[in-house]
């Protein structure tokens, strides 16, 4: 009865907030006052506050994660220990991201927001709980197979002894697939009924969980690097339930009560069926990372630099990137099932400037304070200068591909709002080649360099080609609208850049080879950086000023209303 009362009135405030019928997104948007009284306003206002509450836990998520690498990096330094475990880890998350985060959420979503739209939310929670038990039967089952098969690595004679400590970590942490696979149905649920903080914690409890274990119980209950490792594993593990369990809670506070079901619905086959062709797509780009980490750990004592360097580089990614997605991609799928598709471009276009605003400034910002960032993250206990010198390098590489492996996240969901997941298959199957032919040529000249060459080579190539398929398929979203931005976005980096230039090398000059150098570079050039980006581009009248003031009219409306 809670249910139903609760739906009638959502499908009432929707028929008179969408009677007139021009703008079908608005029928879905719950409309809150502005200073200015403008719904539409209120609409851009809550889109960002919705952004800015991702971004602020993924900020809190990515810098638990750098405080995480730093404390293995400090405990391991650059060994075969922490090479085996990054490779191990890398298992479960393959899976993960095939059955979990991947194809699942991007097929879950469209249906869900159907269903939510049909049946209201008893039928969500329904076909939630469809989803969530088919999910813990398969991920459950392969993660068993897959502990089994890596418990015998040692019966395959003539590897390396790292290999046989990998595949140990694997058989340990594999248990973790499963949890994160139901945890990823359980956020993409509270996405699609307009929840974005709990999603948004779930990293955090995987960093805090391997932070307590191994800075905690492993460094004081282990008496060998091998202990340690066993302590970090279970943190995995430990992150893992937490990951899962928190978002349950929520949902289960909001109306939702479990019920396993393994029936077929007609919901179910559509997710299932839109979910293969994904799975091939999310497969190679998965397959991609895993064998460029297994090509990685296969040099002497490179997996962990590499995997480091592309954690830095994530954080911009992470911090807005992942957050813009995350908050236009239902967004987008909403549009799609509306058949609204000017705002679907509109909002499309709105979130790649958004991610371009932040995320080329971040790699010019990268490359050129890459050294200072890496020495003061990660040079301590057995992490070493020339450890630090070659991971700064790979960072300044992985910088180069930030811009575009962000709009790649989002142009990719916008092929899964409309329900096309052939096409990001078939790209995703050209880049595969690209960087597989290019790390086998370039590894042996260049070391892990080479690696990281190749996959920032081949994830431009993937922005060109899904770009202009997406073009070609929706004609409406062409960059040509974002042209002037773009020209804004450049010209301000550049400008950016100068200045943070000419202060490190004054830095460098006024104190050479000191700690405290690095120490003003961080925290005196970035934020110089940030203004002198910020005023450029206000100066400049960057597009979508007006979304920031409708915000900032909103908060002066509430500070003067009391």
């Amino acid at each position: 009865m809670r249910w139903s009362a609760r739906a009638a009135r959502r499908a009432s405030n929707e028929r008179r907030l969408g009677g007139s019928g021009n703008n079908p997104a608005v029928a879905r948007v719950k409309v809150l006052p502005t200073a200015a009284g403008d719904p539409i306003a209120s609409r851009v206002s809550k889109k960002l506050q919705n952004i800015g509450v991702v971004s602020l836990f993924t900020v809190m998520s990515r810098v638990l994660g750098v405080i995480r690498d730093q404390l293995q990096a400090r405990v391991f330094g650059e060994s075969v220990f922490i090479d085996a475990f990054v490779t191990a880890f890398t298992l479960p998350n393959l899976f993960r991201r095939l059955l979990g985060e991947g194809s699942l959420t991007a097929a879950f979503i469209p249906t869900l927001q159907e269903v939510l739209r049909d049946e209201g939310e008893p039928g969500a929670f329904r076909l939630l709980d469809l989803v969530a038990t088919w999910l813990a039967v398969v991920t459950g089952g392969l993660a068993a197979v897959a502990m089994v098969v890596f418990s015998q690595a040692r019966r395959f004679p003539g590897l390396d002894s790292k290999w046989f400590l990998a595949a140990d970590l694997a058989v340990l942490m594999f248990p973790y697939l499963a949890l994160i696979c139901v945890a990823a149905a359980f956020n993409a649920t509270l996405n699609v009924l307009g929840r974005f903080t709990e999603p948004a914690l779930s990293p955090i409890w995987l960093n805090v969980a391997m932070i307590v274990s191994l800075g905690g119980a492993g460094l004081h209950y282990a008496d060998s690097p091998l202990g340690e490792l066993h302590w970090l594993c279970a943190g995995v593990l430990v992150g893992g339930f937490l990951q899962m369990g928190v978002p349950a809670v929520v949902l289960m506070r909001a109306g939702w009560r479990p019920r396993p079901a393994l029936g077929l619905t007609p919901q179910v086959r559509q997710i299932a069926r839109l979910m293969t062709p994904g799975l091939f797509g999310t497969a190679i780009y998965q397959i991609n990372v895993t064998v460029s980490r297994l090509l990685a750990f296969s040099l002497p004592t490179a997996a962990a630099l590499m995997f480091y360097a592309n954690r830095l580089m994530e954080l911009p990614i992470g911090v807005f990137a992942i957050a813009v997605s995350t908050v236009v991609y239902p967004l987008l799928a909403r549009h799609a099932t509306e058949k609204n598709m000017a705002g679907m471009a509109e909002d499309f276009r709105k979130g790649v400037r958004l991610i371009l605003v932040i995320n080329v400034p971040a790699a010019v910002g990268l490359a050129l304070l890459s050294e200072r960032i890496v020495r003061l993250i990660y040079q301590h206990g057995k992490f070493t200068a020339g450890d630090a010198e070659l991971m700064a390098s790979l960072l300044r590489l992985f910088a180069i591909g930030l811009p575009f492996f962000s709009v790649v996240n989002l142009t990719v969901r916008a092929f899964y709002a409309v329900k096309d997941t052939a096409t990001p298959v078939r790209v995703a199957a050209i880049d595969f080649v690209v960087n597989l032919v290019l790390s086998l040529v370039l590894m042996r000249p260049l070391g892990v360099a080479g690696l990281v060459i190749a996959s920032t080579t081949a994830i431009i190539l993937q922005a060109f080609l899904l770009q202009r398929a997406l073009v070609r398929k929706l004609p409406g979203m062409t960059f040509a609208a974002l042209s002037s931005s773009l020209v804004k976005v450049v010209v301000g980096a550049a400008i950016m850049g100068v200045a943070v230039g000419a202060g490190d090398r004054l830095l460098g000059a006024l104190l050479p080879g000191r700690r405290l150098a690095d120490w003003l570079a961080v925290g005196a050039l970035v934020p110089l950086g940030v203004g002198v980006y910020g005023v450029t581009l206000w100066a400049l009248r960057i597009e979508g000023r007006e979304d920031l003031a409708a915000v900032l009219a909103r908060m002066r409306g509430k500070r003067s209303g009391g």
